[in-house]
């Protein structure tokens, strides 16, 4: 069994283990925890490119002590030609191809605006060279092919290996690499040098900017160079809610942060004392349900919400959801689901700092386009709109998409803080969920509550099933419990499964002792000083 790793001088958890020291190294050299996060965002976009890139979005959450959490939504609108018009004869909008590339990538952006919101917290900000270069170097010397990018490398093949540069990047020898094969990716490196040069604001309104766009139009994208030079990443209010120890905190929409939400605060209202047992599991099930028909009906564009996210987190609201429970049987499921691959990294500084950060491509790899120019990976997040005009997210330009991705953090009376998050597309909210509940109520330790294992409810990572999938490990009397409740229970082989998500957490006690955790699902590791 993992144990709990500790550390007094700050910690990086992160699903590759190279982000992990990227950022630790960060802290090391006396960088705080916004400054350790950019370097492990910008190293896992090389060496984890099958879940992330610079051409995806992001959003963090950030809390010094003392200090209110705040918040940065760096995912970026549709482009300006990016209307239902673009996409006439198509019930849908392409999921691969340049046509899939339809909004703006926002991280690099997120990234700037976190670190000039951090810039006062010390007397001299790091240089954005020392941020950069461990990313650089590994993306020109190359990385070691991880077994999850080379299973699904071949696992998605089919609809990638066509598309405008991946085969030249991502299939050395016209062919899917091996686990442990050696992948570089030199323009991408030299990419990150022009950041690390001229500074990030490069990617939107430089010569970097103007040739990302460039190629994009070339080869049949909406996207243009005004979109780009038009975005700037936006620090938002987050999503807050008490629970009787806690407050948890996490993204506005157009992320489905509002859900993770919802779920936790649901499952308070039933009053479950006991953990990884049936009231457990059927408990947080049953409040996801619930949760995702409000996400379903209220997440969309910022400028066109129903209905105020924040109020749906009054107690009153919360516990008329609860009351829609059956205690004991399941309610009648699918409703849409939403698939996704991301990245969760979270940040602690020896200050208490902490930072929780998610980078996503949404699908694997993106819409699969690989821009010869700059090496970039541009993302697919505007897949999730939809050609119907009367959908909640129809999609119009300048819009933006429904985002699966929201970083998490927990505030808790007797002064601990705790950022936590997950991969995993409709899994991140209920692994938020399961992560969350052990540690929190039932008393797992940080790094038994991540190995547990995990359920989810619904598809991910390209599943089109919506059941309820459980890993293999739990009890056969929990798993027949299920079943008899009424849940379509899918028992997966693996005893950890990829398709539940890399989660992570970390958490800073009052006397300064750090705990960090890290998915033995993933190549991750938490790494501290």
């Amino acid at each position: 069994m993992q144990h709990t790793c500790q550390a007094l001088g700050g910690m990086v958890v992160a699903p590759h283990h190279l982000a992990a020291q990227a950022g630790r190294d960060v802290l090391r050299d006396g960088g705080n925890a916004v400054e350790a996060m950019v370097a492990a965002a910008a190293t896992i976009a090389v060496v984890y490119p099958q879940m992330n890139s610079i051409g995806g979005d992001g959003f963090w959450l950030v809390h010094r002590p003392g200090q209110a959490p705040w918040a940065i939504d760096a995912s970026g609108p549709s482009a300006a030609l990016a209307d239902r018009a673009f996409y006439a004869g198509r019930t849908h909008i392409p999921p691969r191809g340049p046509q899939a590339a339809l909004s703006v990538a926002g991280t690099v952006s997120g990234w700037r605006l976190a670190l000039q919101q951090a810039a006062s917290w010390s007397g001299r900000p790091m240089p954005l060279e020392r941020l950069l270069r461990d990313a650089i170097g590994h993306a020109r010397q190359g990385i070691v092919v991880s077994s999850s990018q080379a299973e699904l490398t071949r696992a998605k093949l089919e609809g990638l290996r066509a598309v405008h540069g991946f085969a030249e990047v991502f299939l050395p020898g016209a062919r899917p690499p091996g686990a442990g094969d050696v992948l570089r990716q030199g323009a991408l490196a030299d990419t990150l040098a022009h950041l690390a040069r001229h500074g990030l604001d490069e990617f939107y309104r430089g010569s970097l900017g103007a040739a990302i766009g460039d190629e994009l139009e070339r080869i049949g994208s909406p996207l243009r160079s005004a979109d780009l030079q038009a975005y700037q990443a936006e620090a938002v209010e987050p999503l807050r809610m008490r629970l009787a120890d806690c407050t948890l905190y996490n993204l506005p929409p157009s992320t489905q942060g509002l859900a993770s939400l919802l779920i936790l605060g649901v499952f308070e209202q039933l009053g479950v004392r006991e953990g990884e047992g049936f009231a457990h599991l059927h408990g947080l099930i049953e409040s996801t349900k619930q949760a995702f028909r409000v996400r379903n009906r209220v997440v969309t564009d910022r400028g066109r919400l129903p209905e105020d996210p924040q109020g749906l987190l009054h107690p009153d609201r919360l516990a008329a959801l609860a009351a829609r429970i059956d205690r004991q049987r399941a309610l009648p499921w699918p409703e849409p689901a939403a698939p996704g691959d991301t990245i969760w990294m979270g940040a602690v500084d020896r200050d208490g700092c902490a930072v929780s950060f998610i980078q996503s491509t949404y699908w694997e790899f993106g819409s699969g386009v690989v821009l010869r120019d700059t090496g970039i990976t541009w993302q697919n997040r505007g897949i999730s709109f939809s050609l119907d005009p009367g959908d909640l997210n129809t999609l119009e330009p300048g819009r933006k998409p429904f985002h699966t991705l929201n970083p998490a953090l927990a505030l808790f009376d007797d002064g601990r803080s705790m950022p936590y998050g997950t991969m995993g597309g409709e899994g991140q909210p209920q692994t938020q969920a399961a992560v969350f509940t052990r540690y929190a109520r039932f008393g797992m330790a940080l790094q038994q509550a991540v190995d547990a294992p995990r359920w989810l409810l619904g598809r991910t990572w390209g599943d089109l099933s919506t059941t309820l999938k459980l890993e293999n490990r739990f009890d056969p009397g929990l798993v027949r419990g299920l079943r008899e409740a009424g849940h379509d229970v899918e028992l997966l082989e693996q005893a950890y499964s990829d398709t539940m998500g890399h989660a992570g957490a970390l958490v800073r006690h009052p006397d300064g002792r750090i705990e960090g955790a890290a998915d033995p699902r993933s190549d991750g590791a938490a790494a501290g000083v």
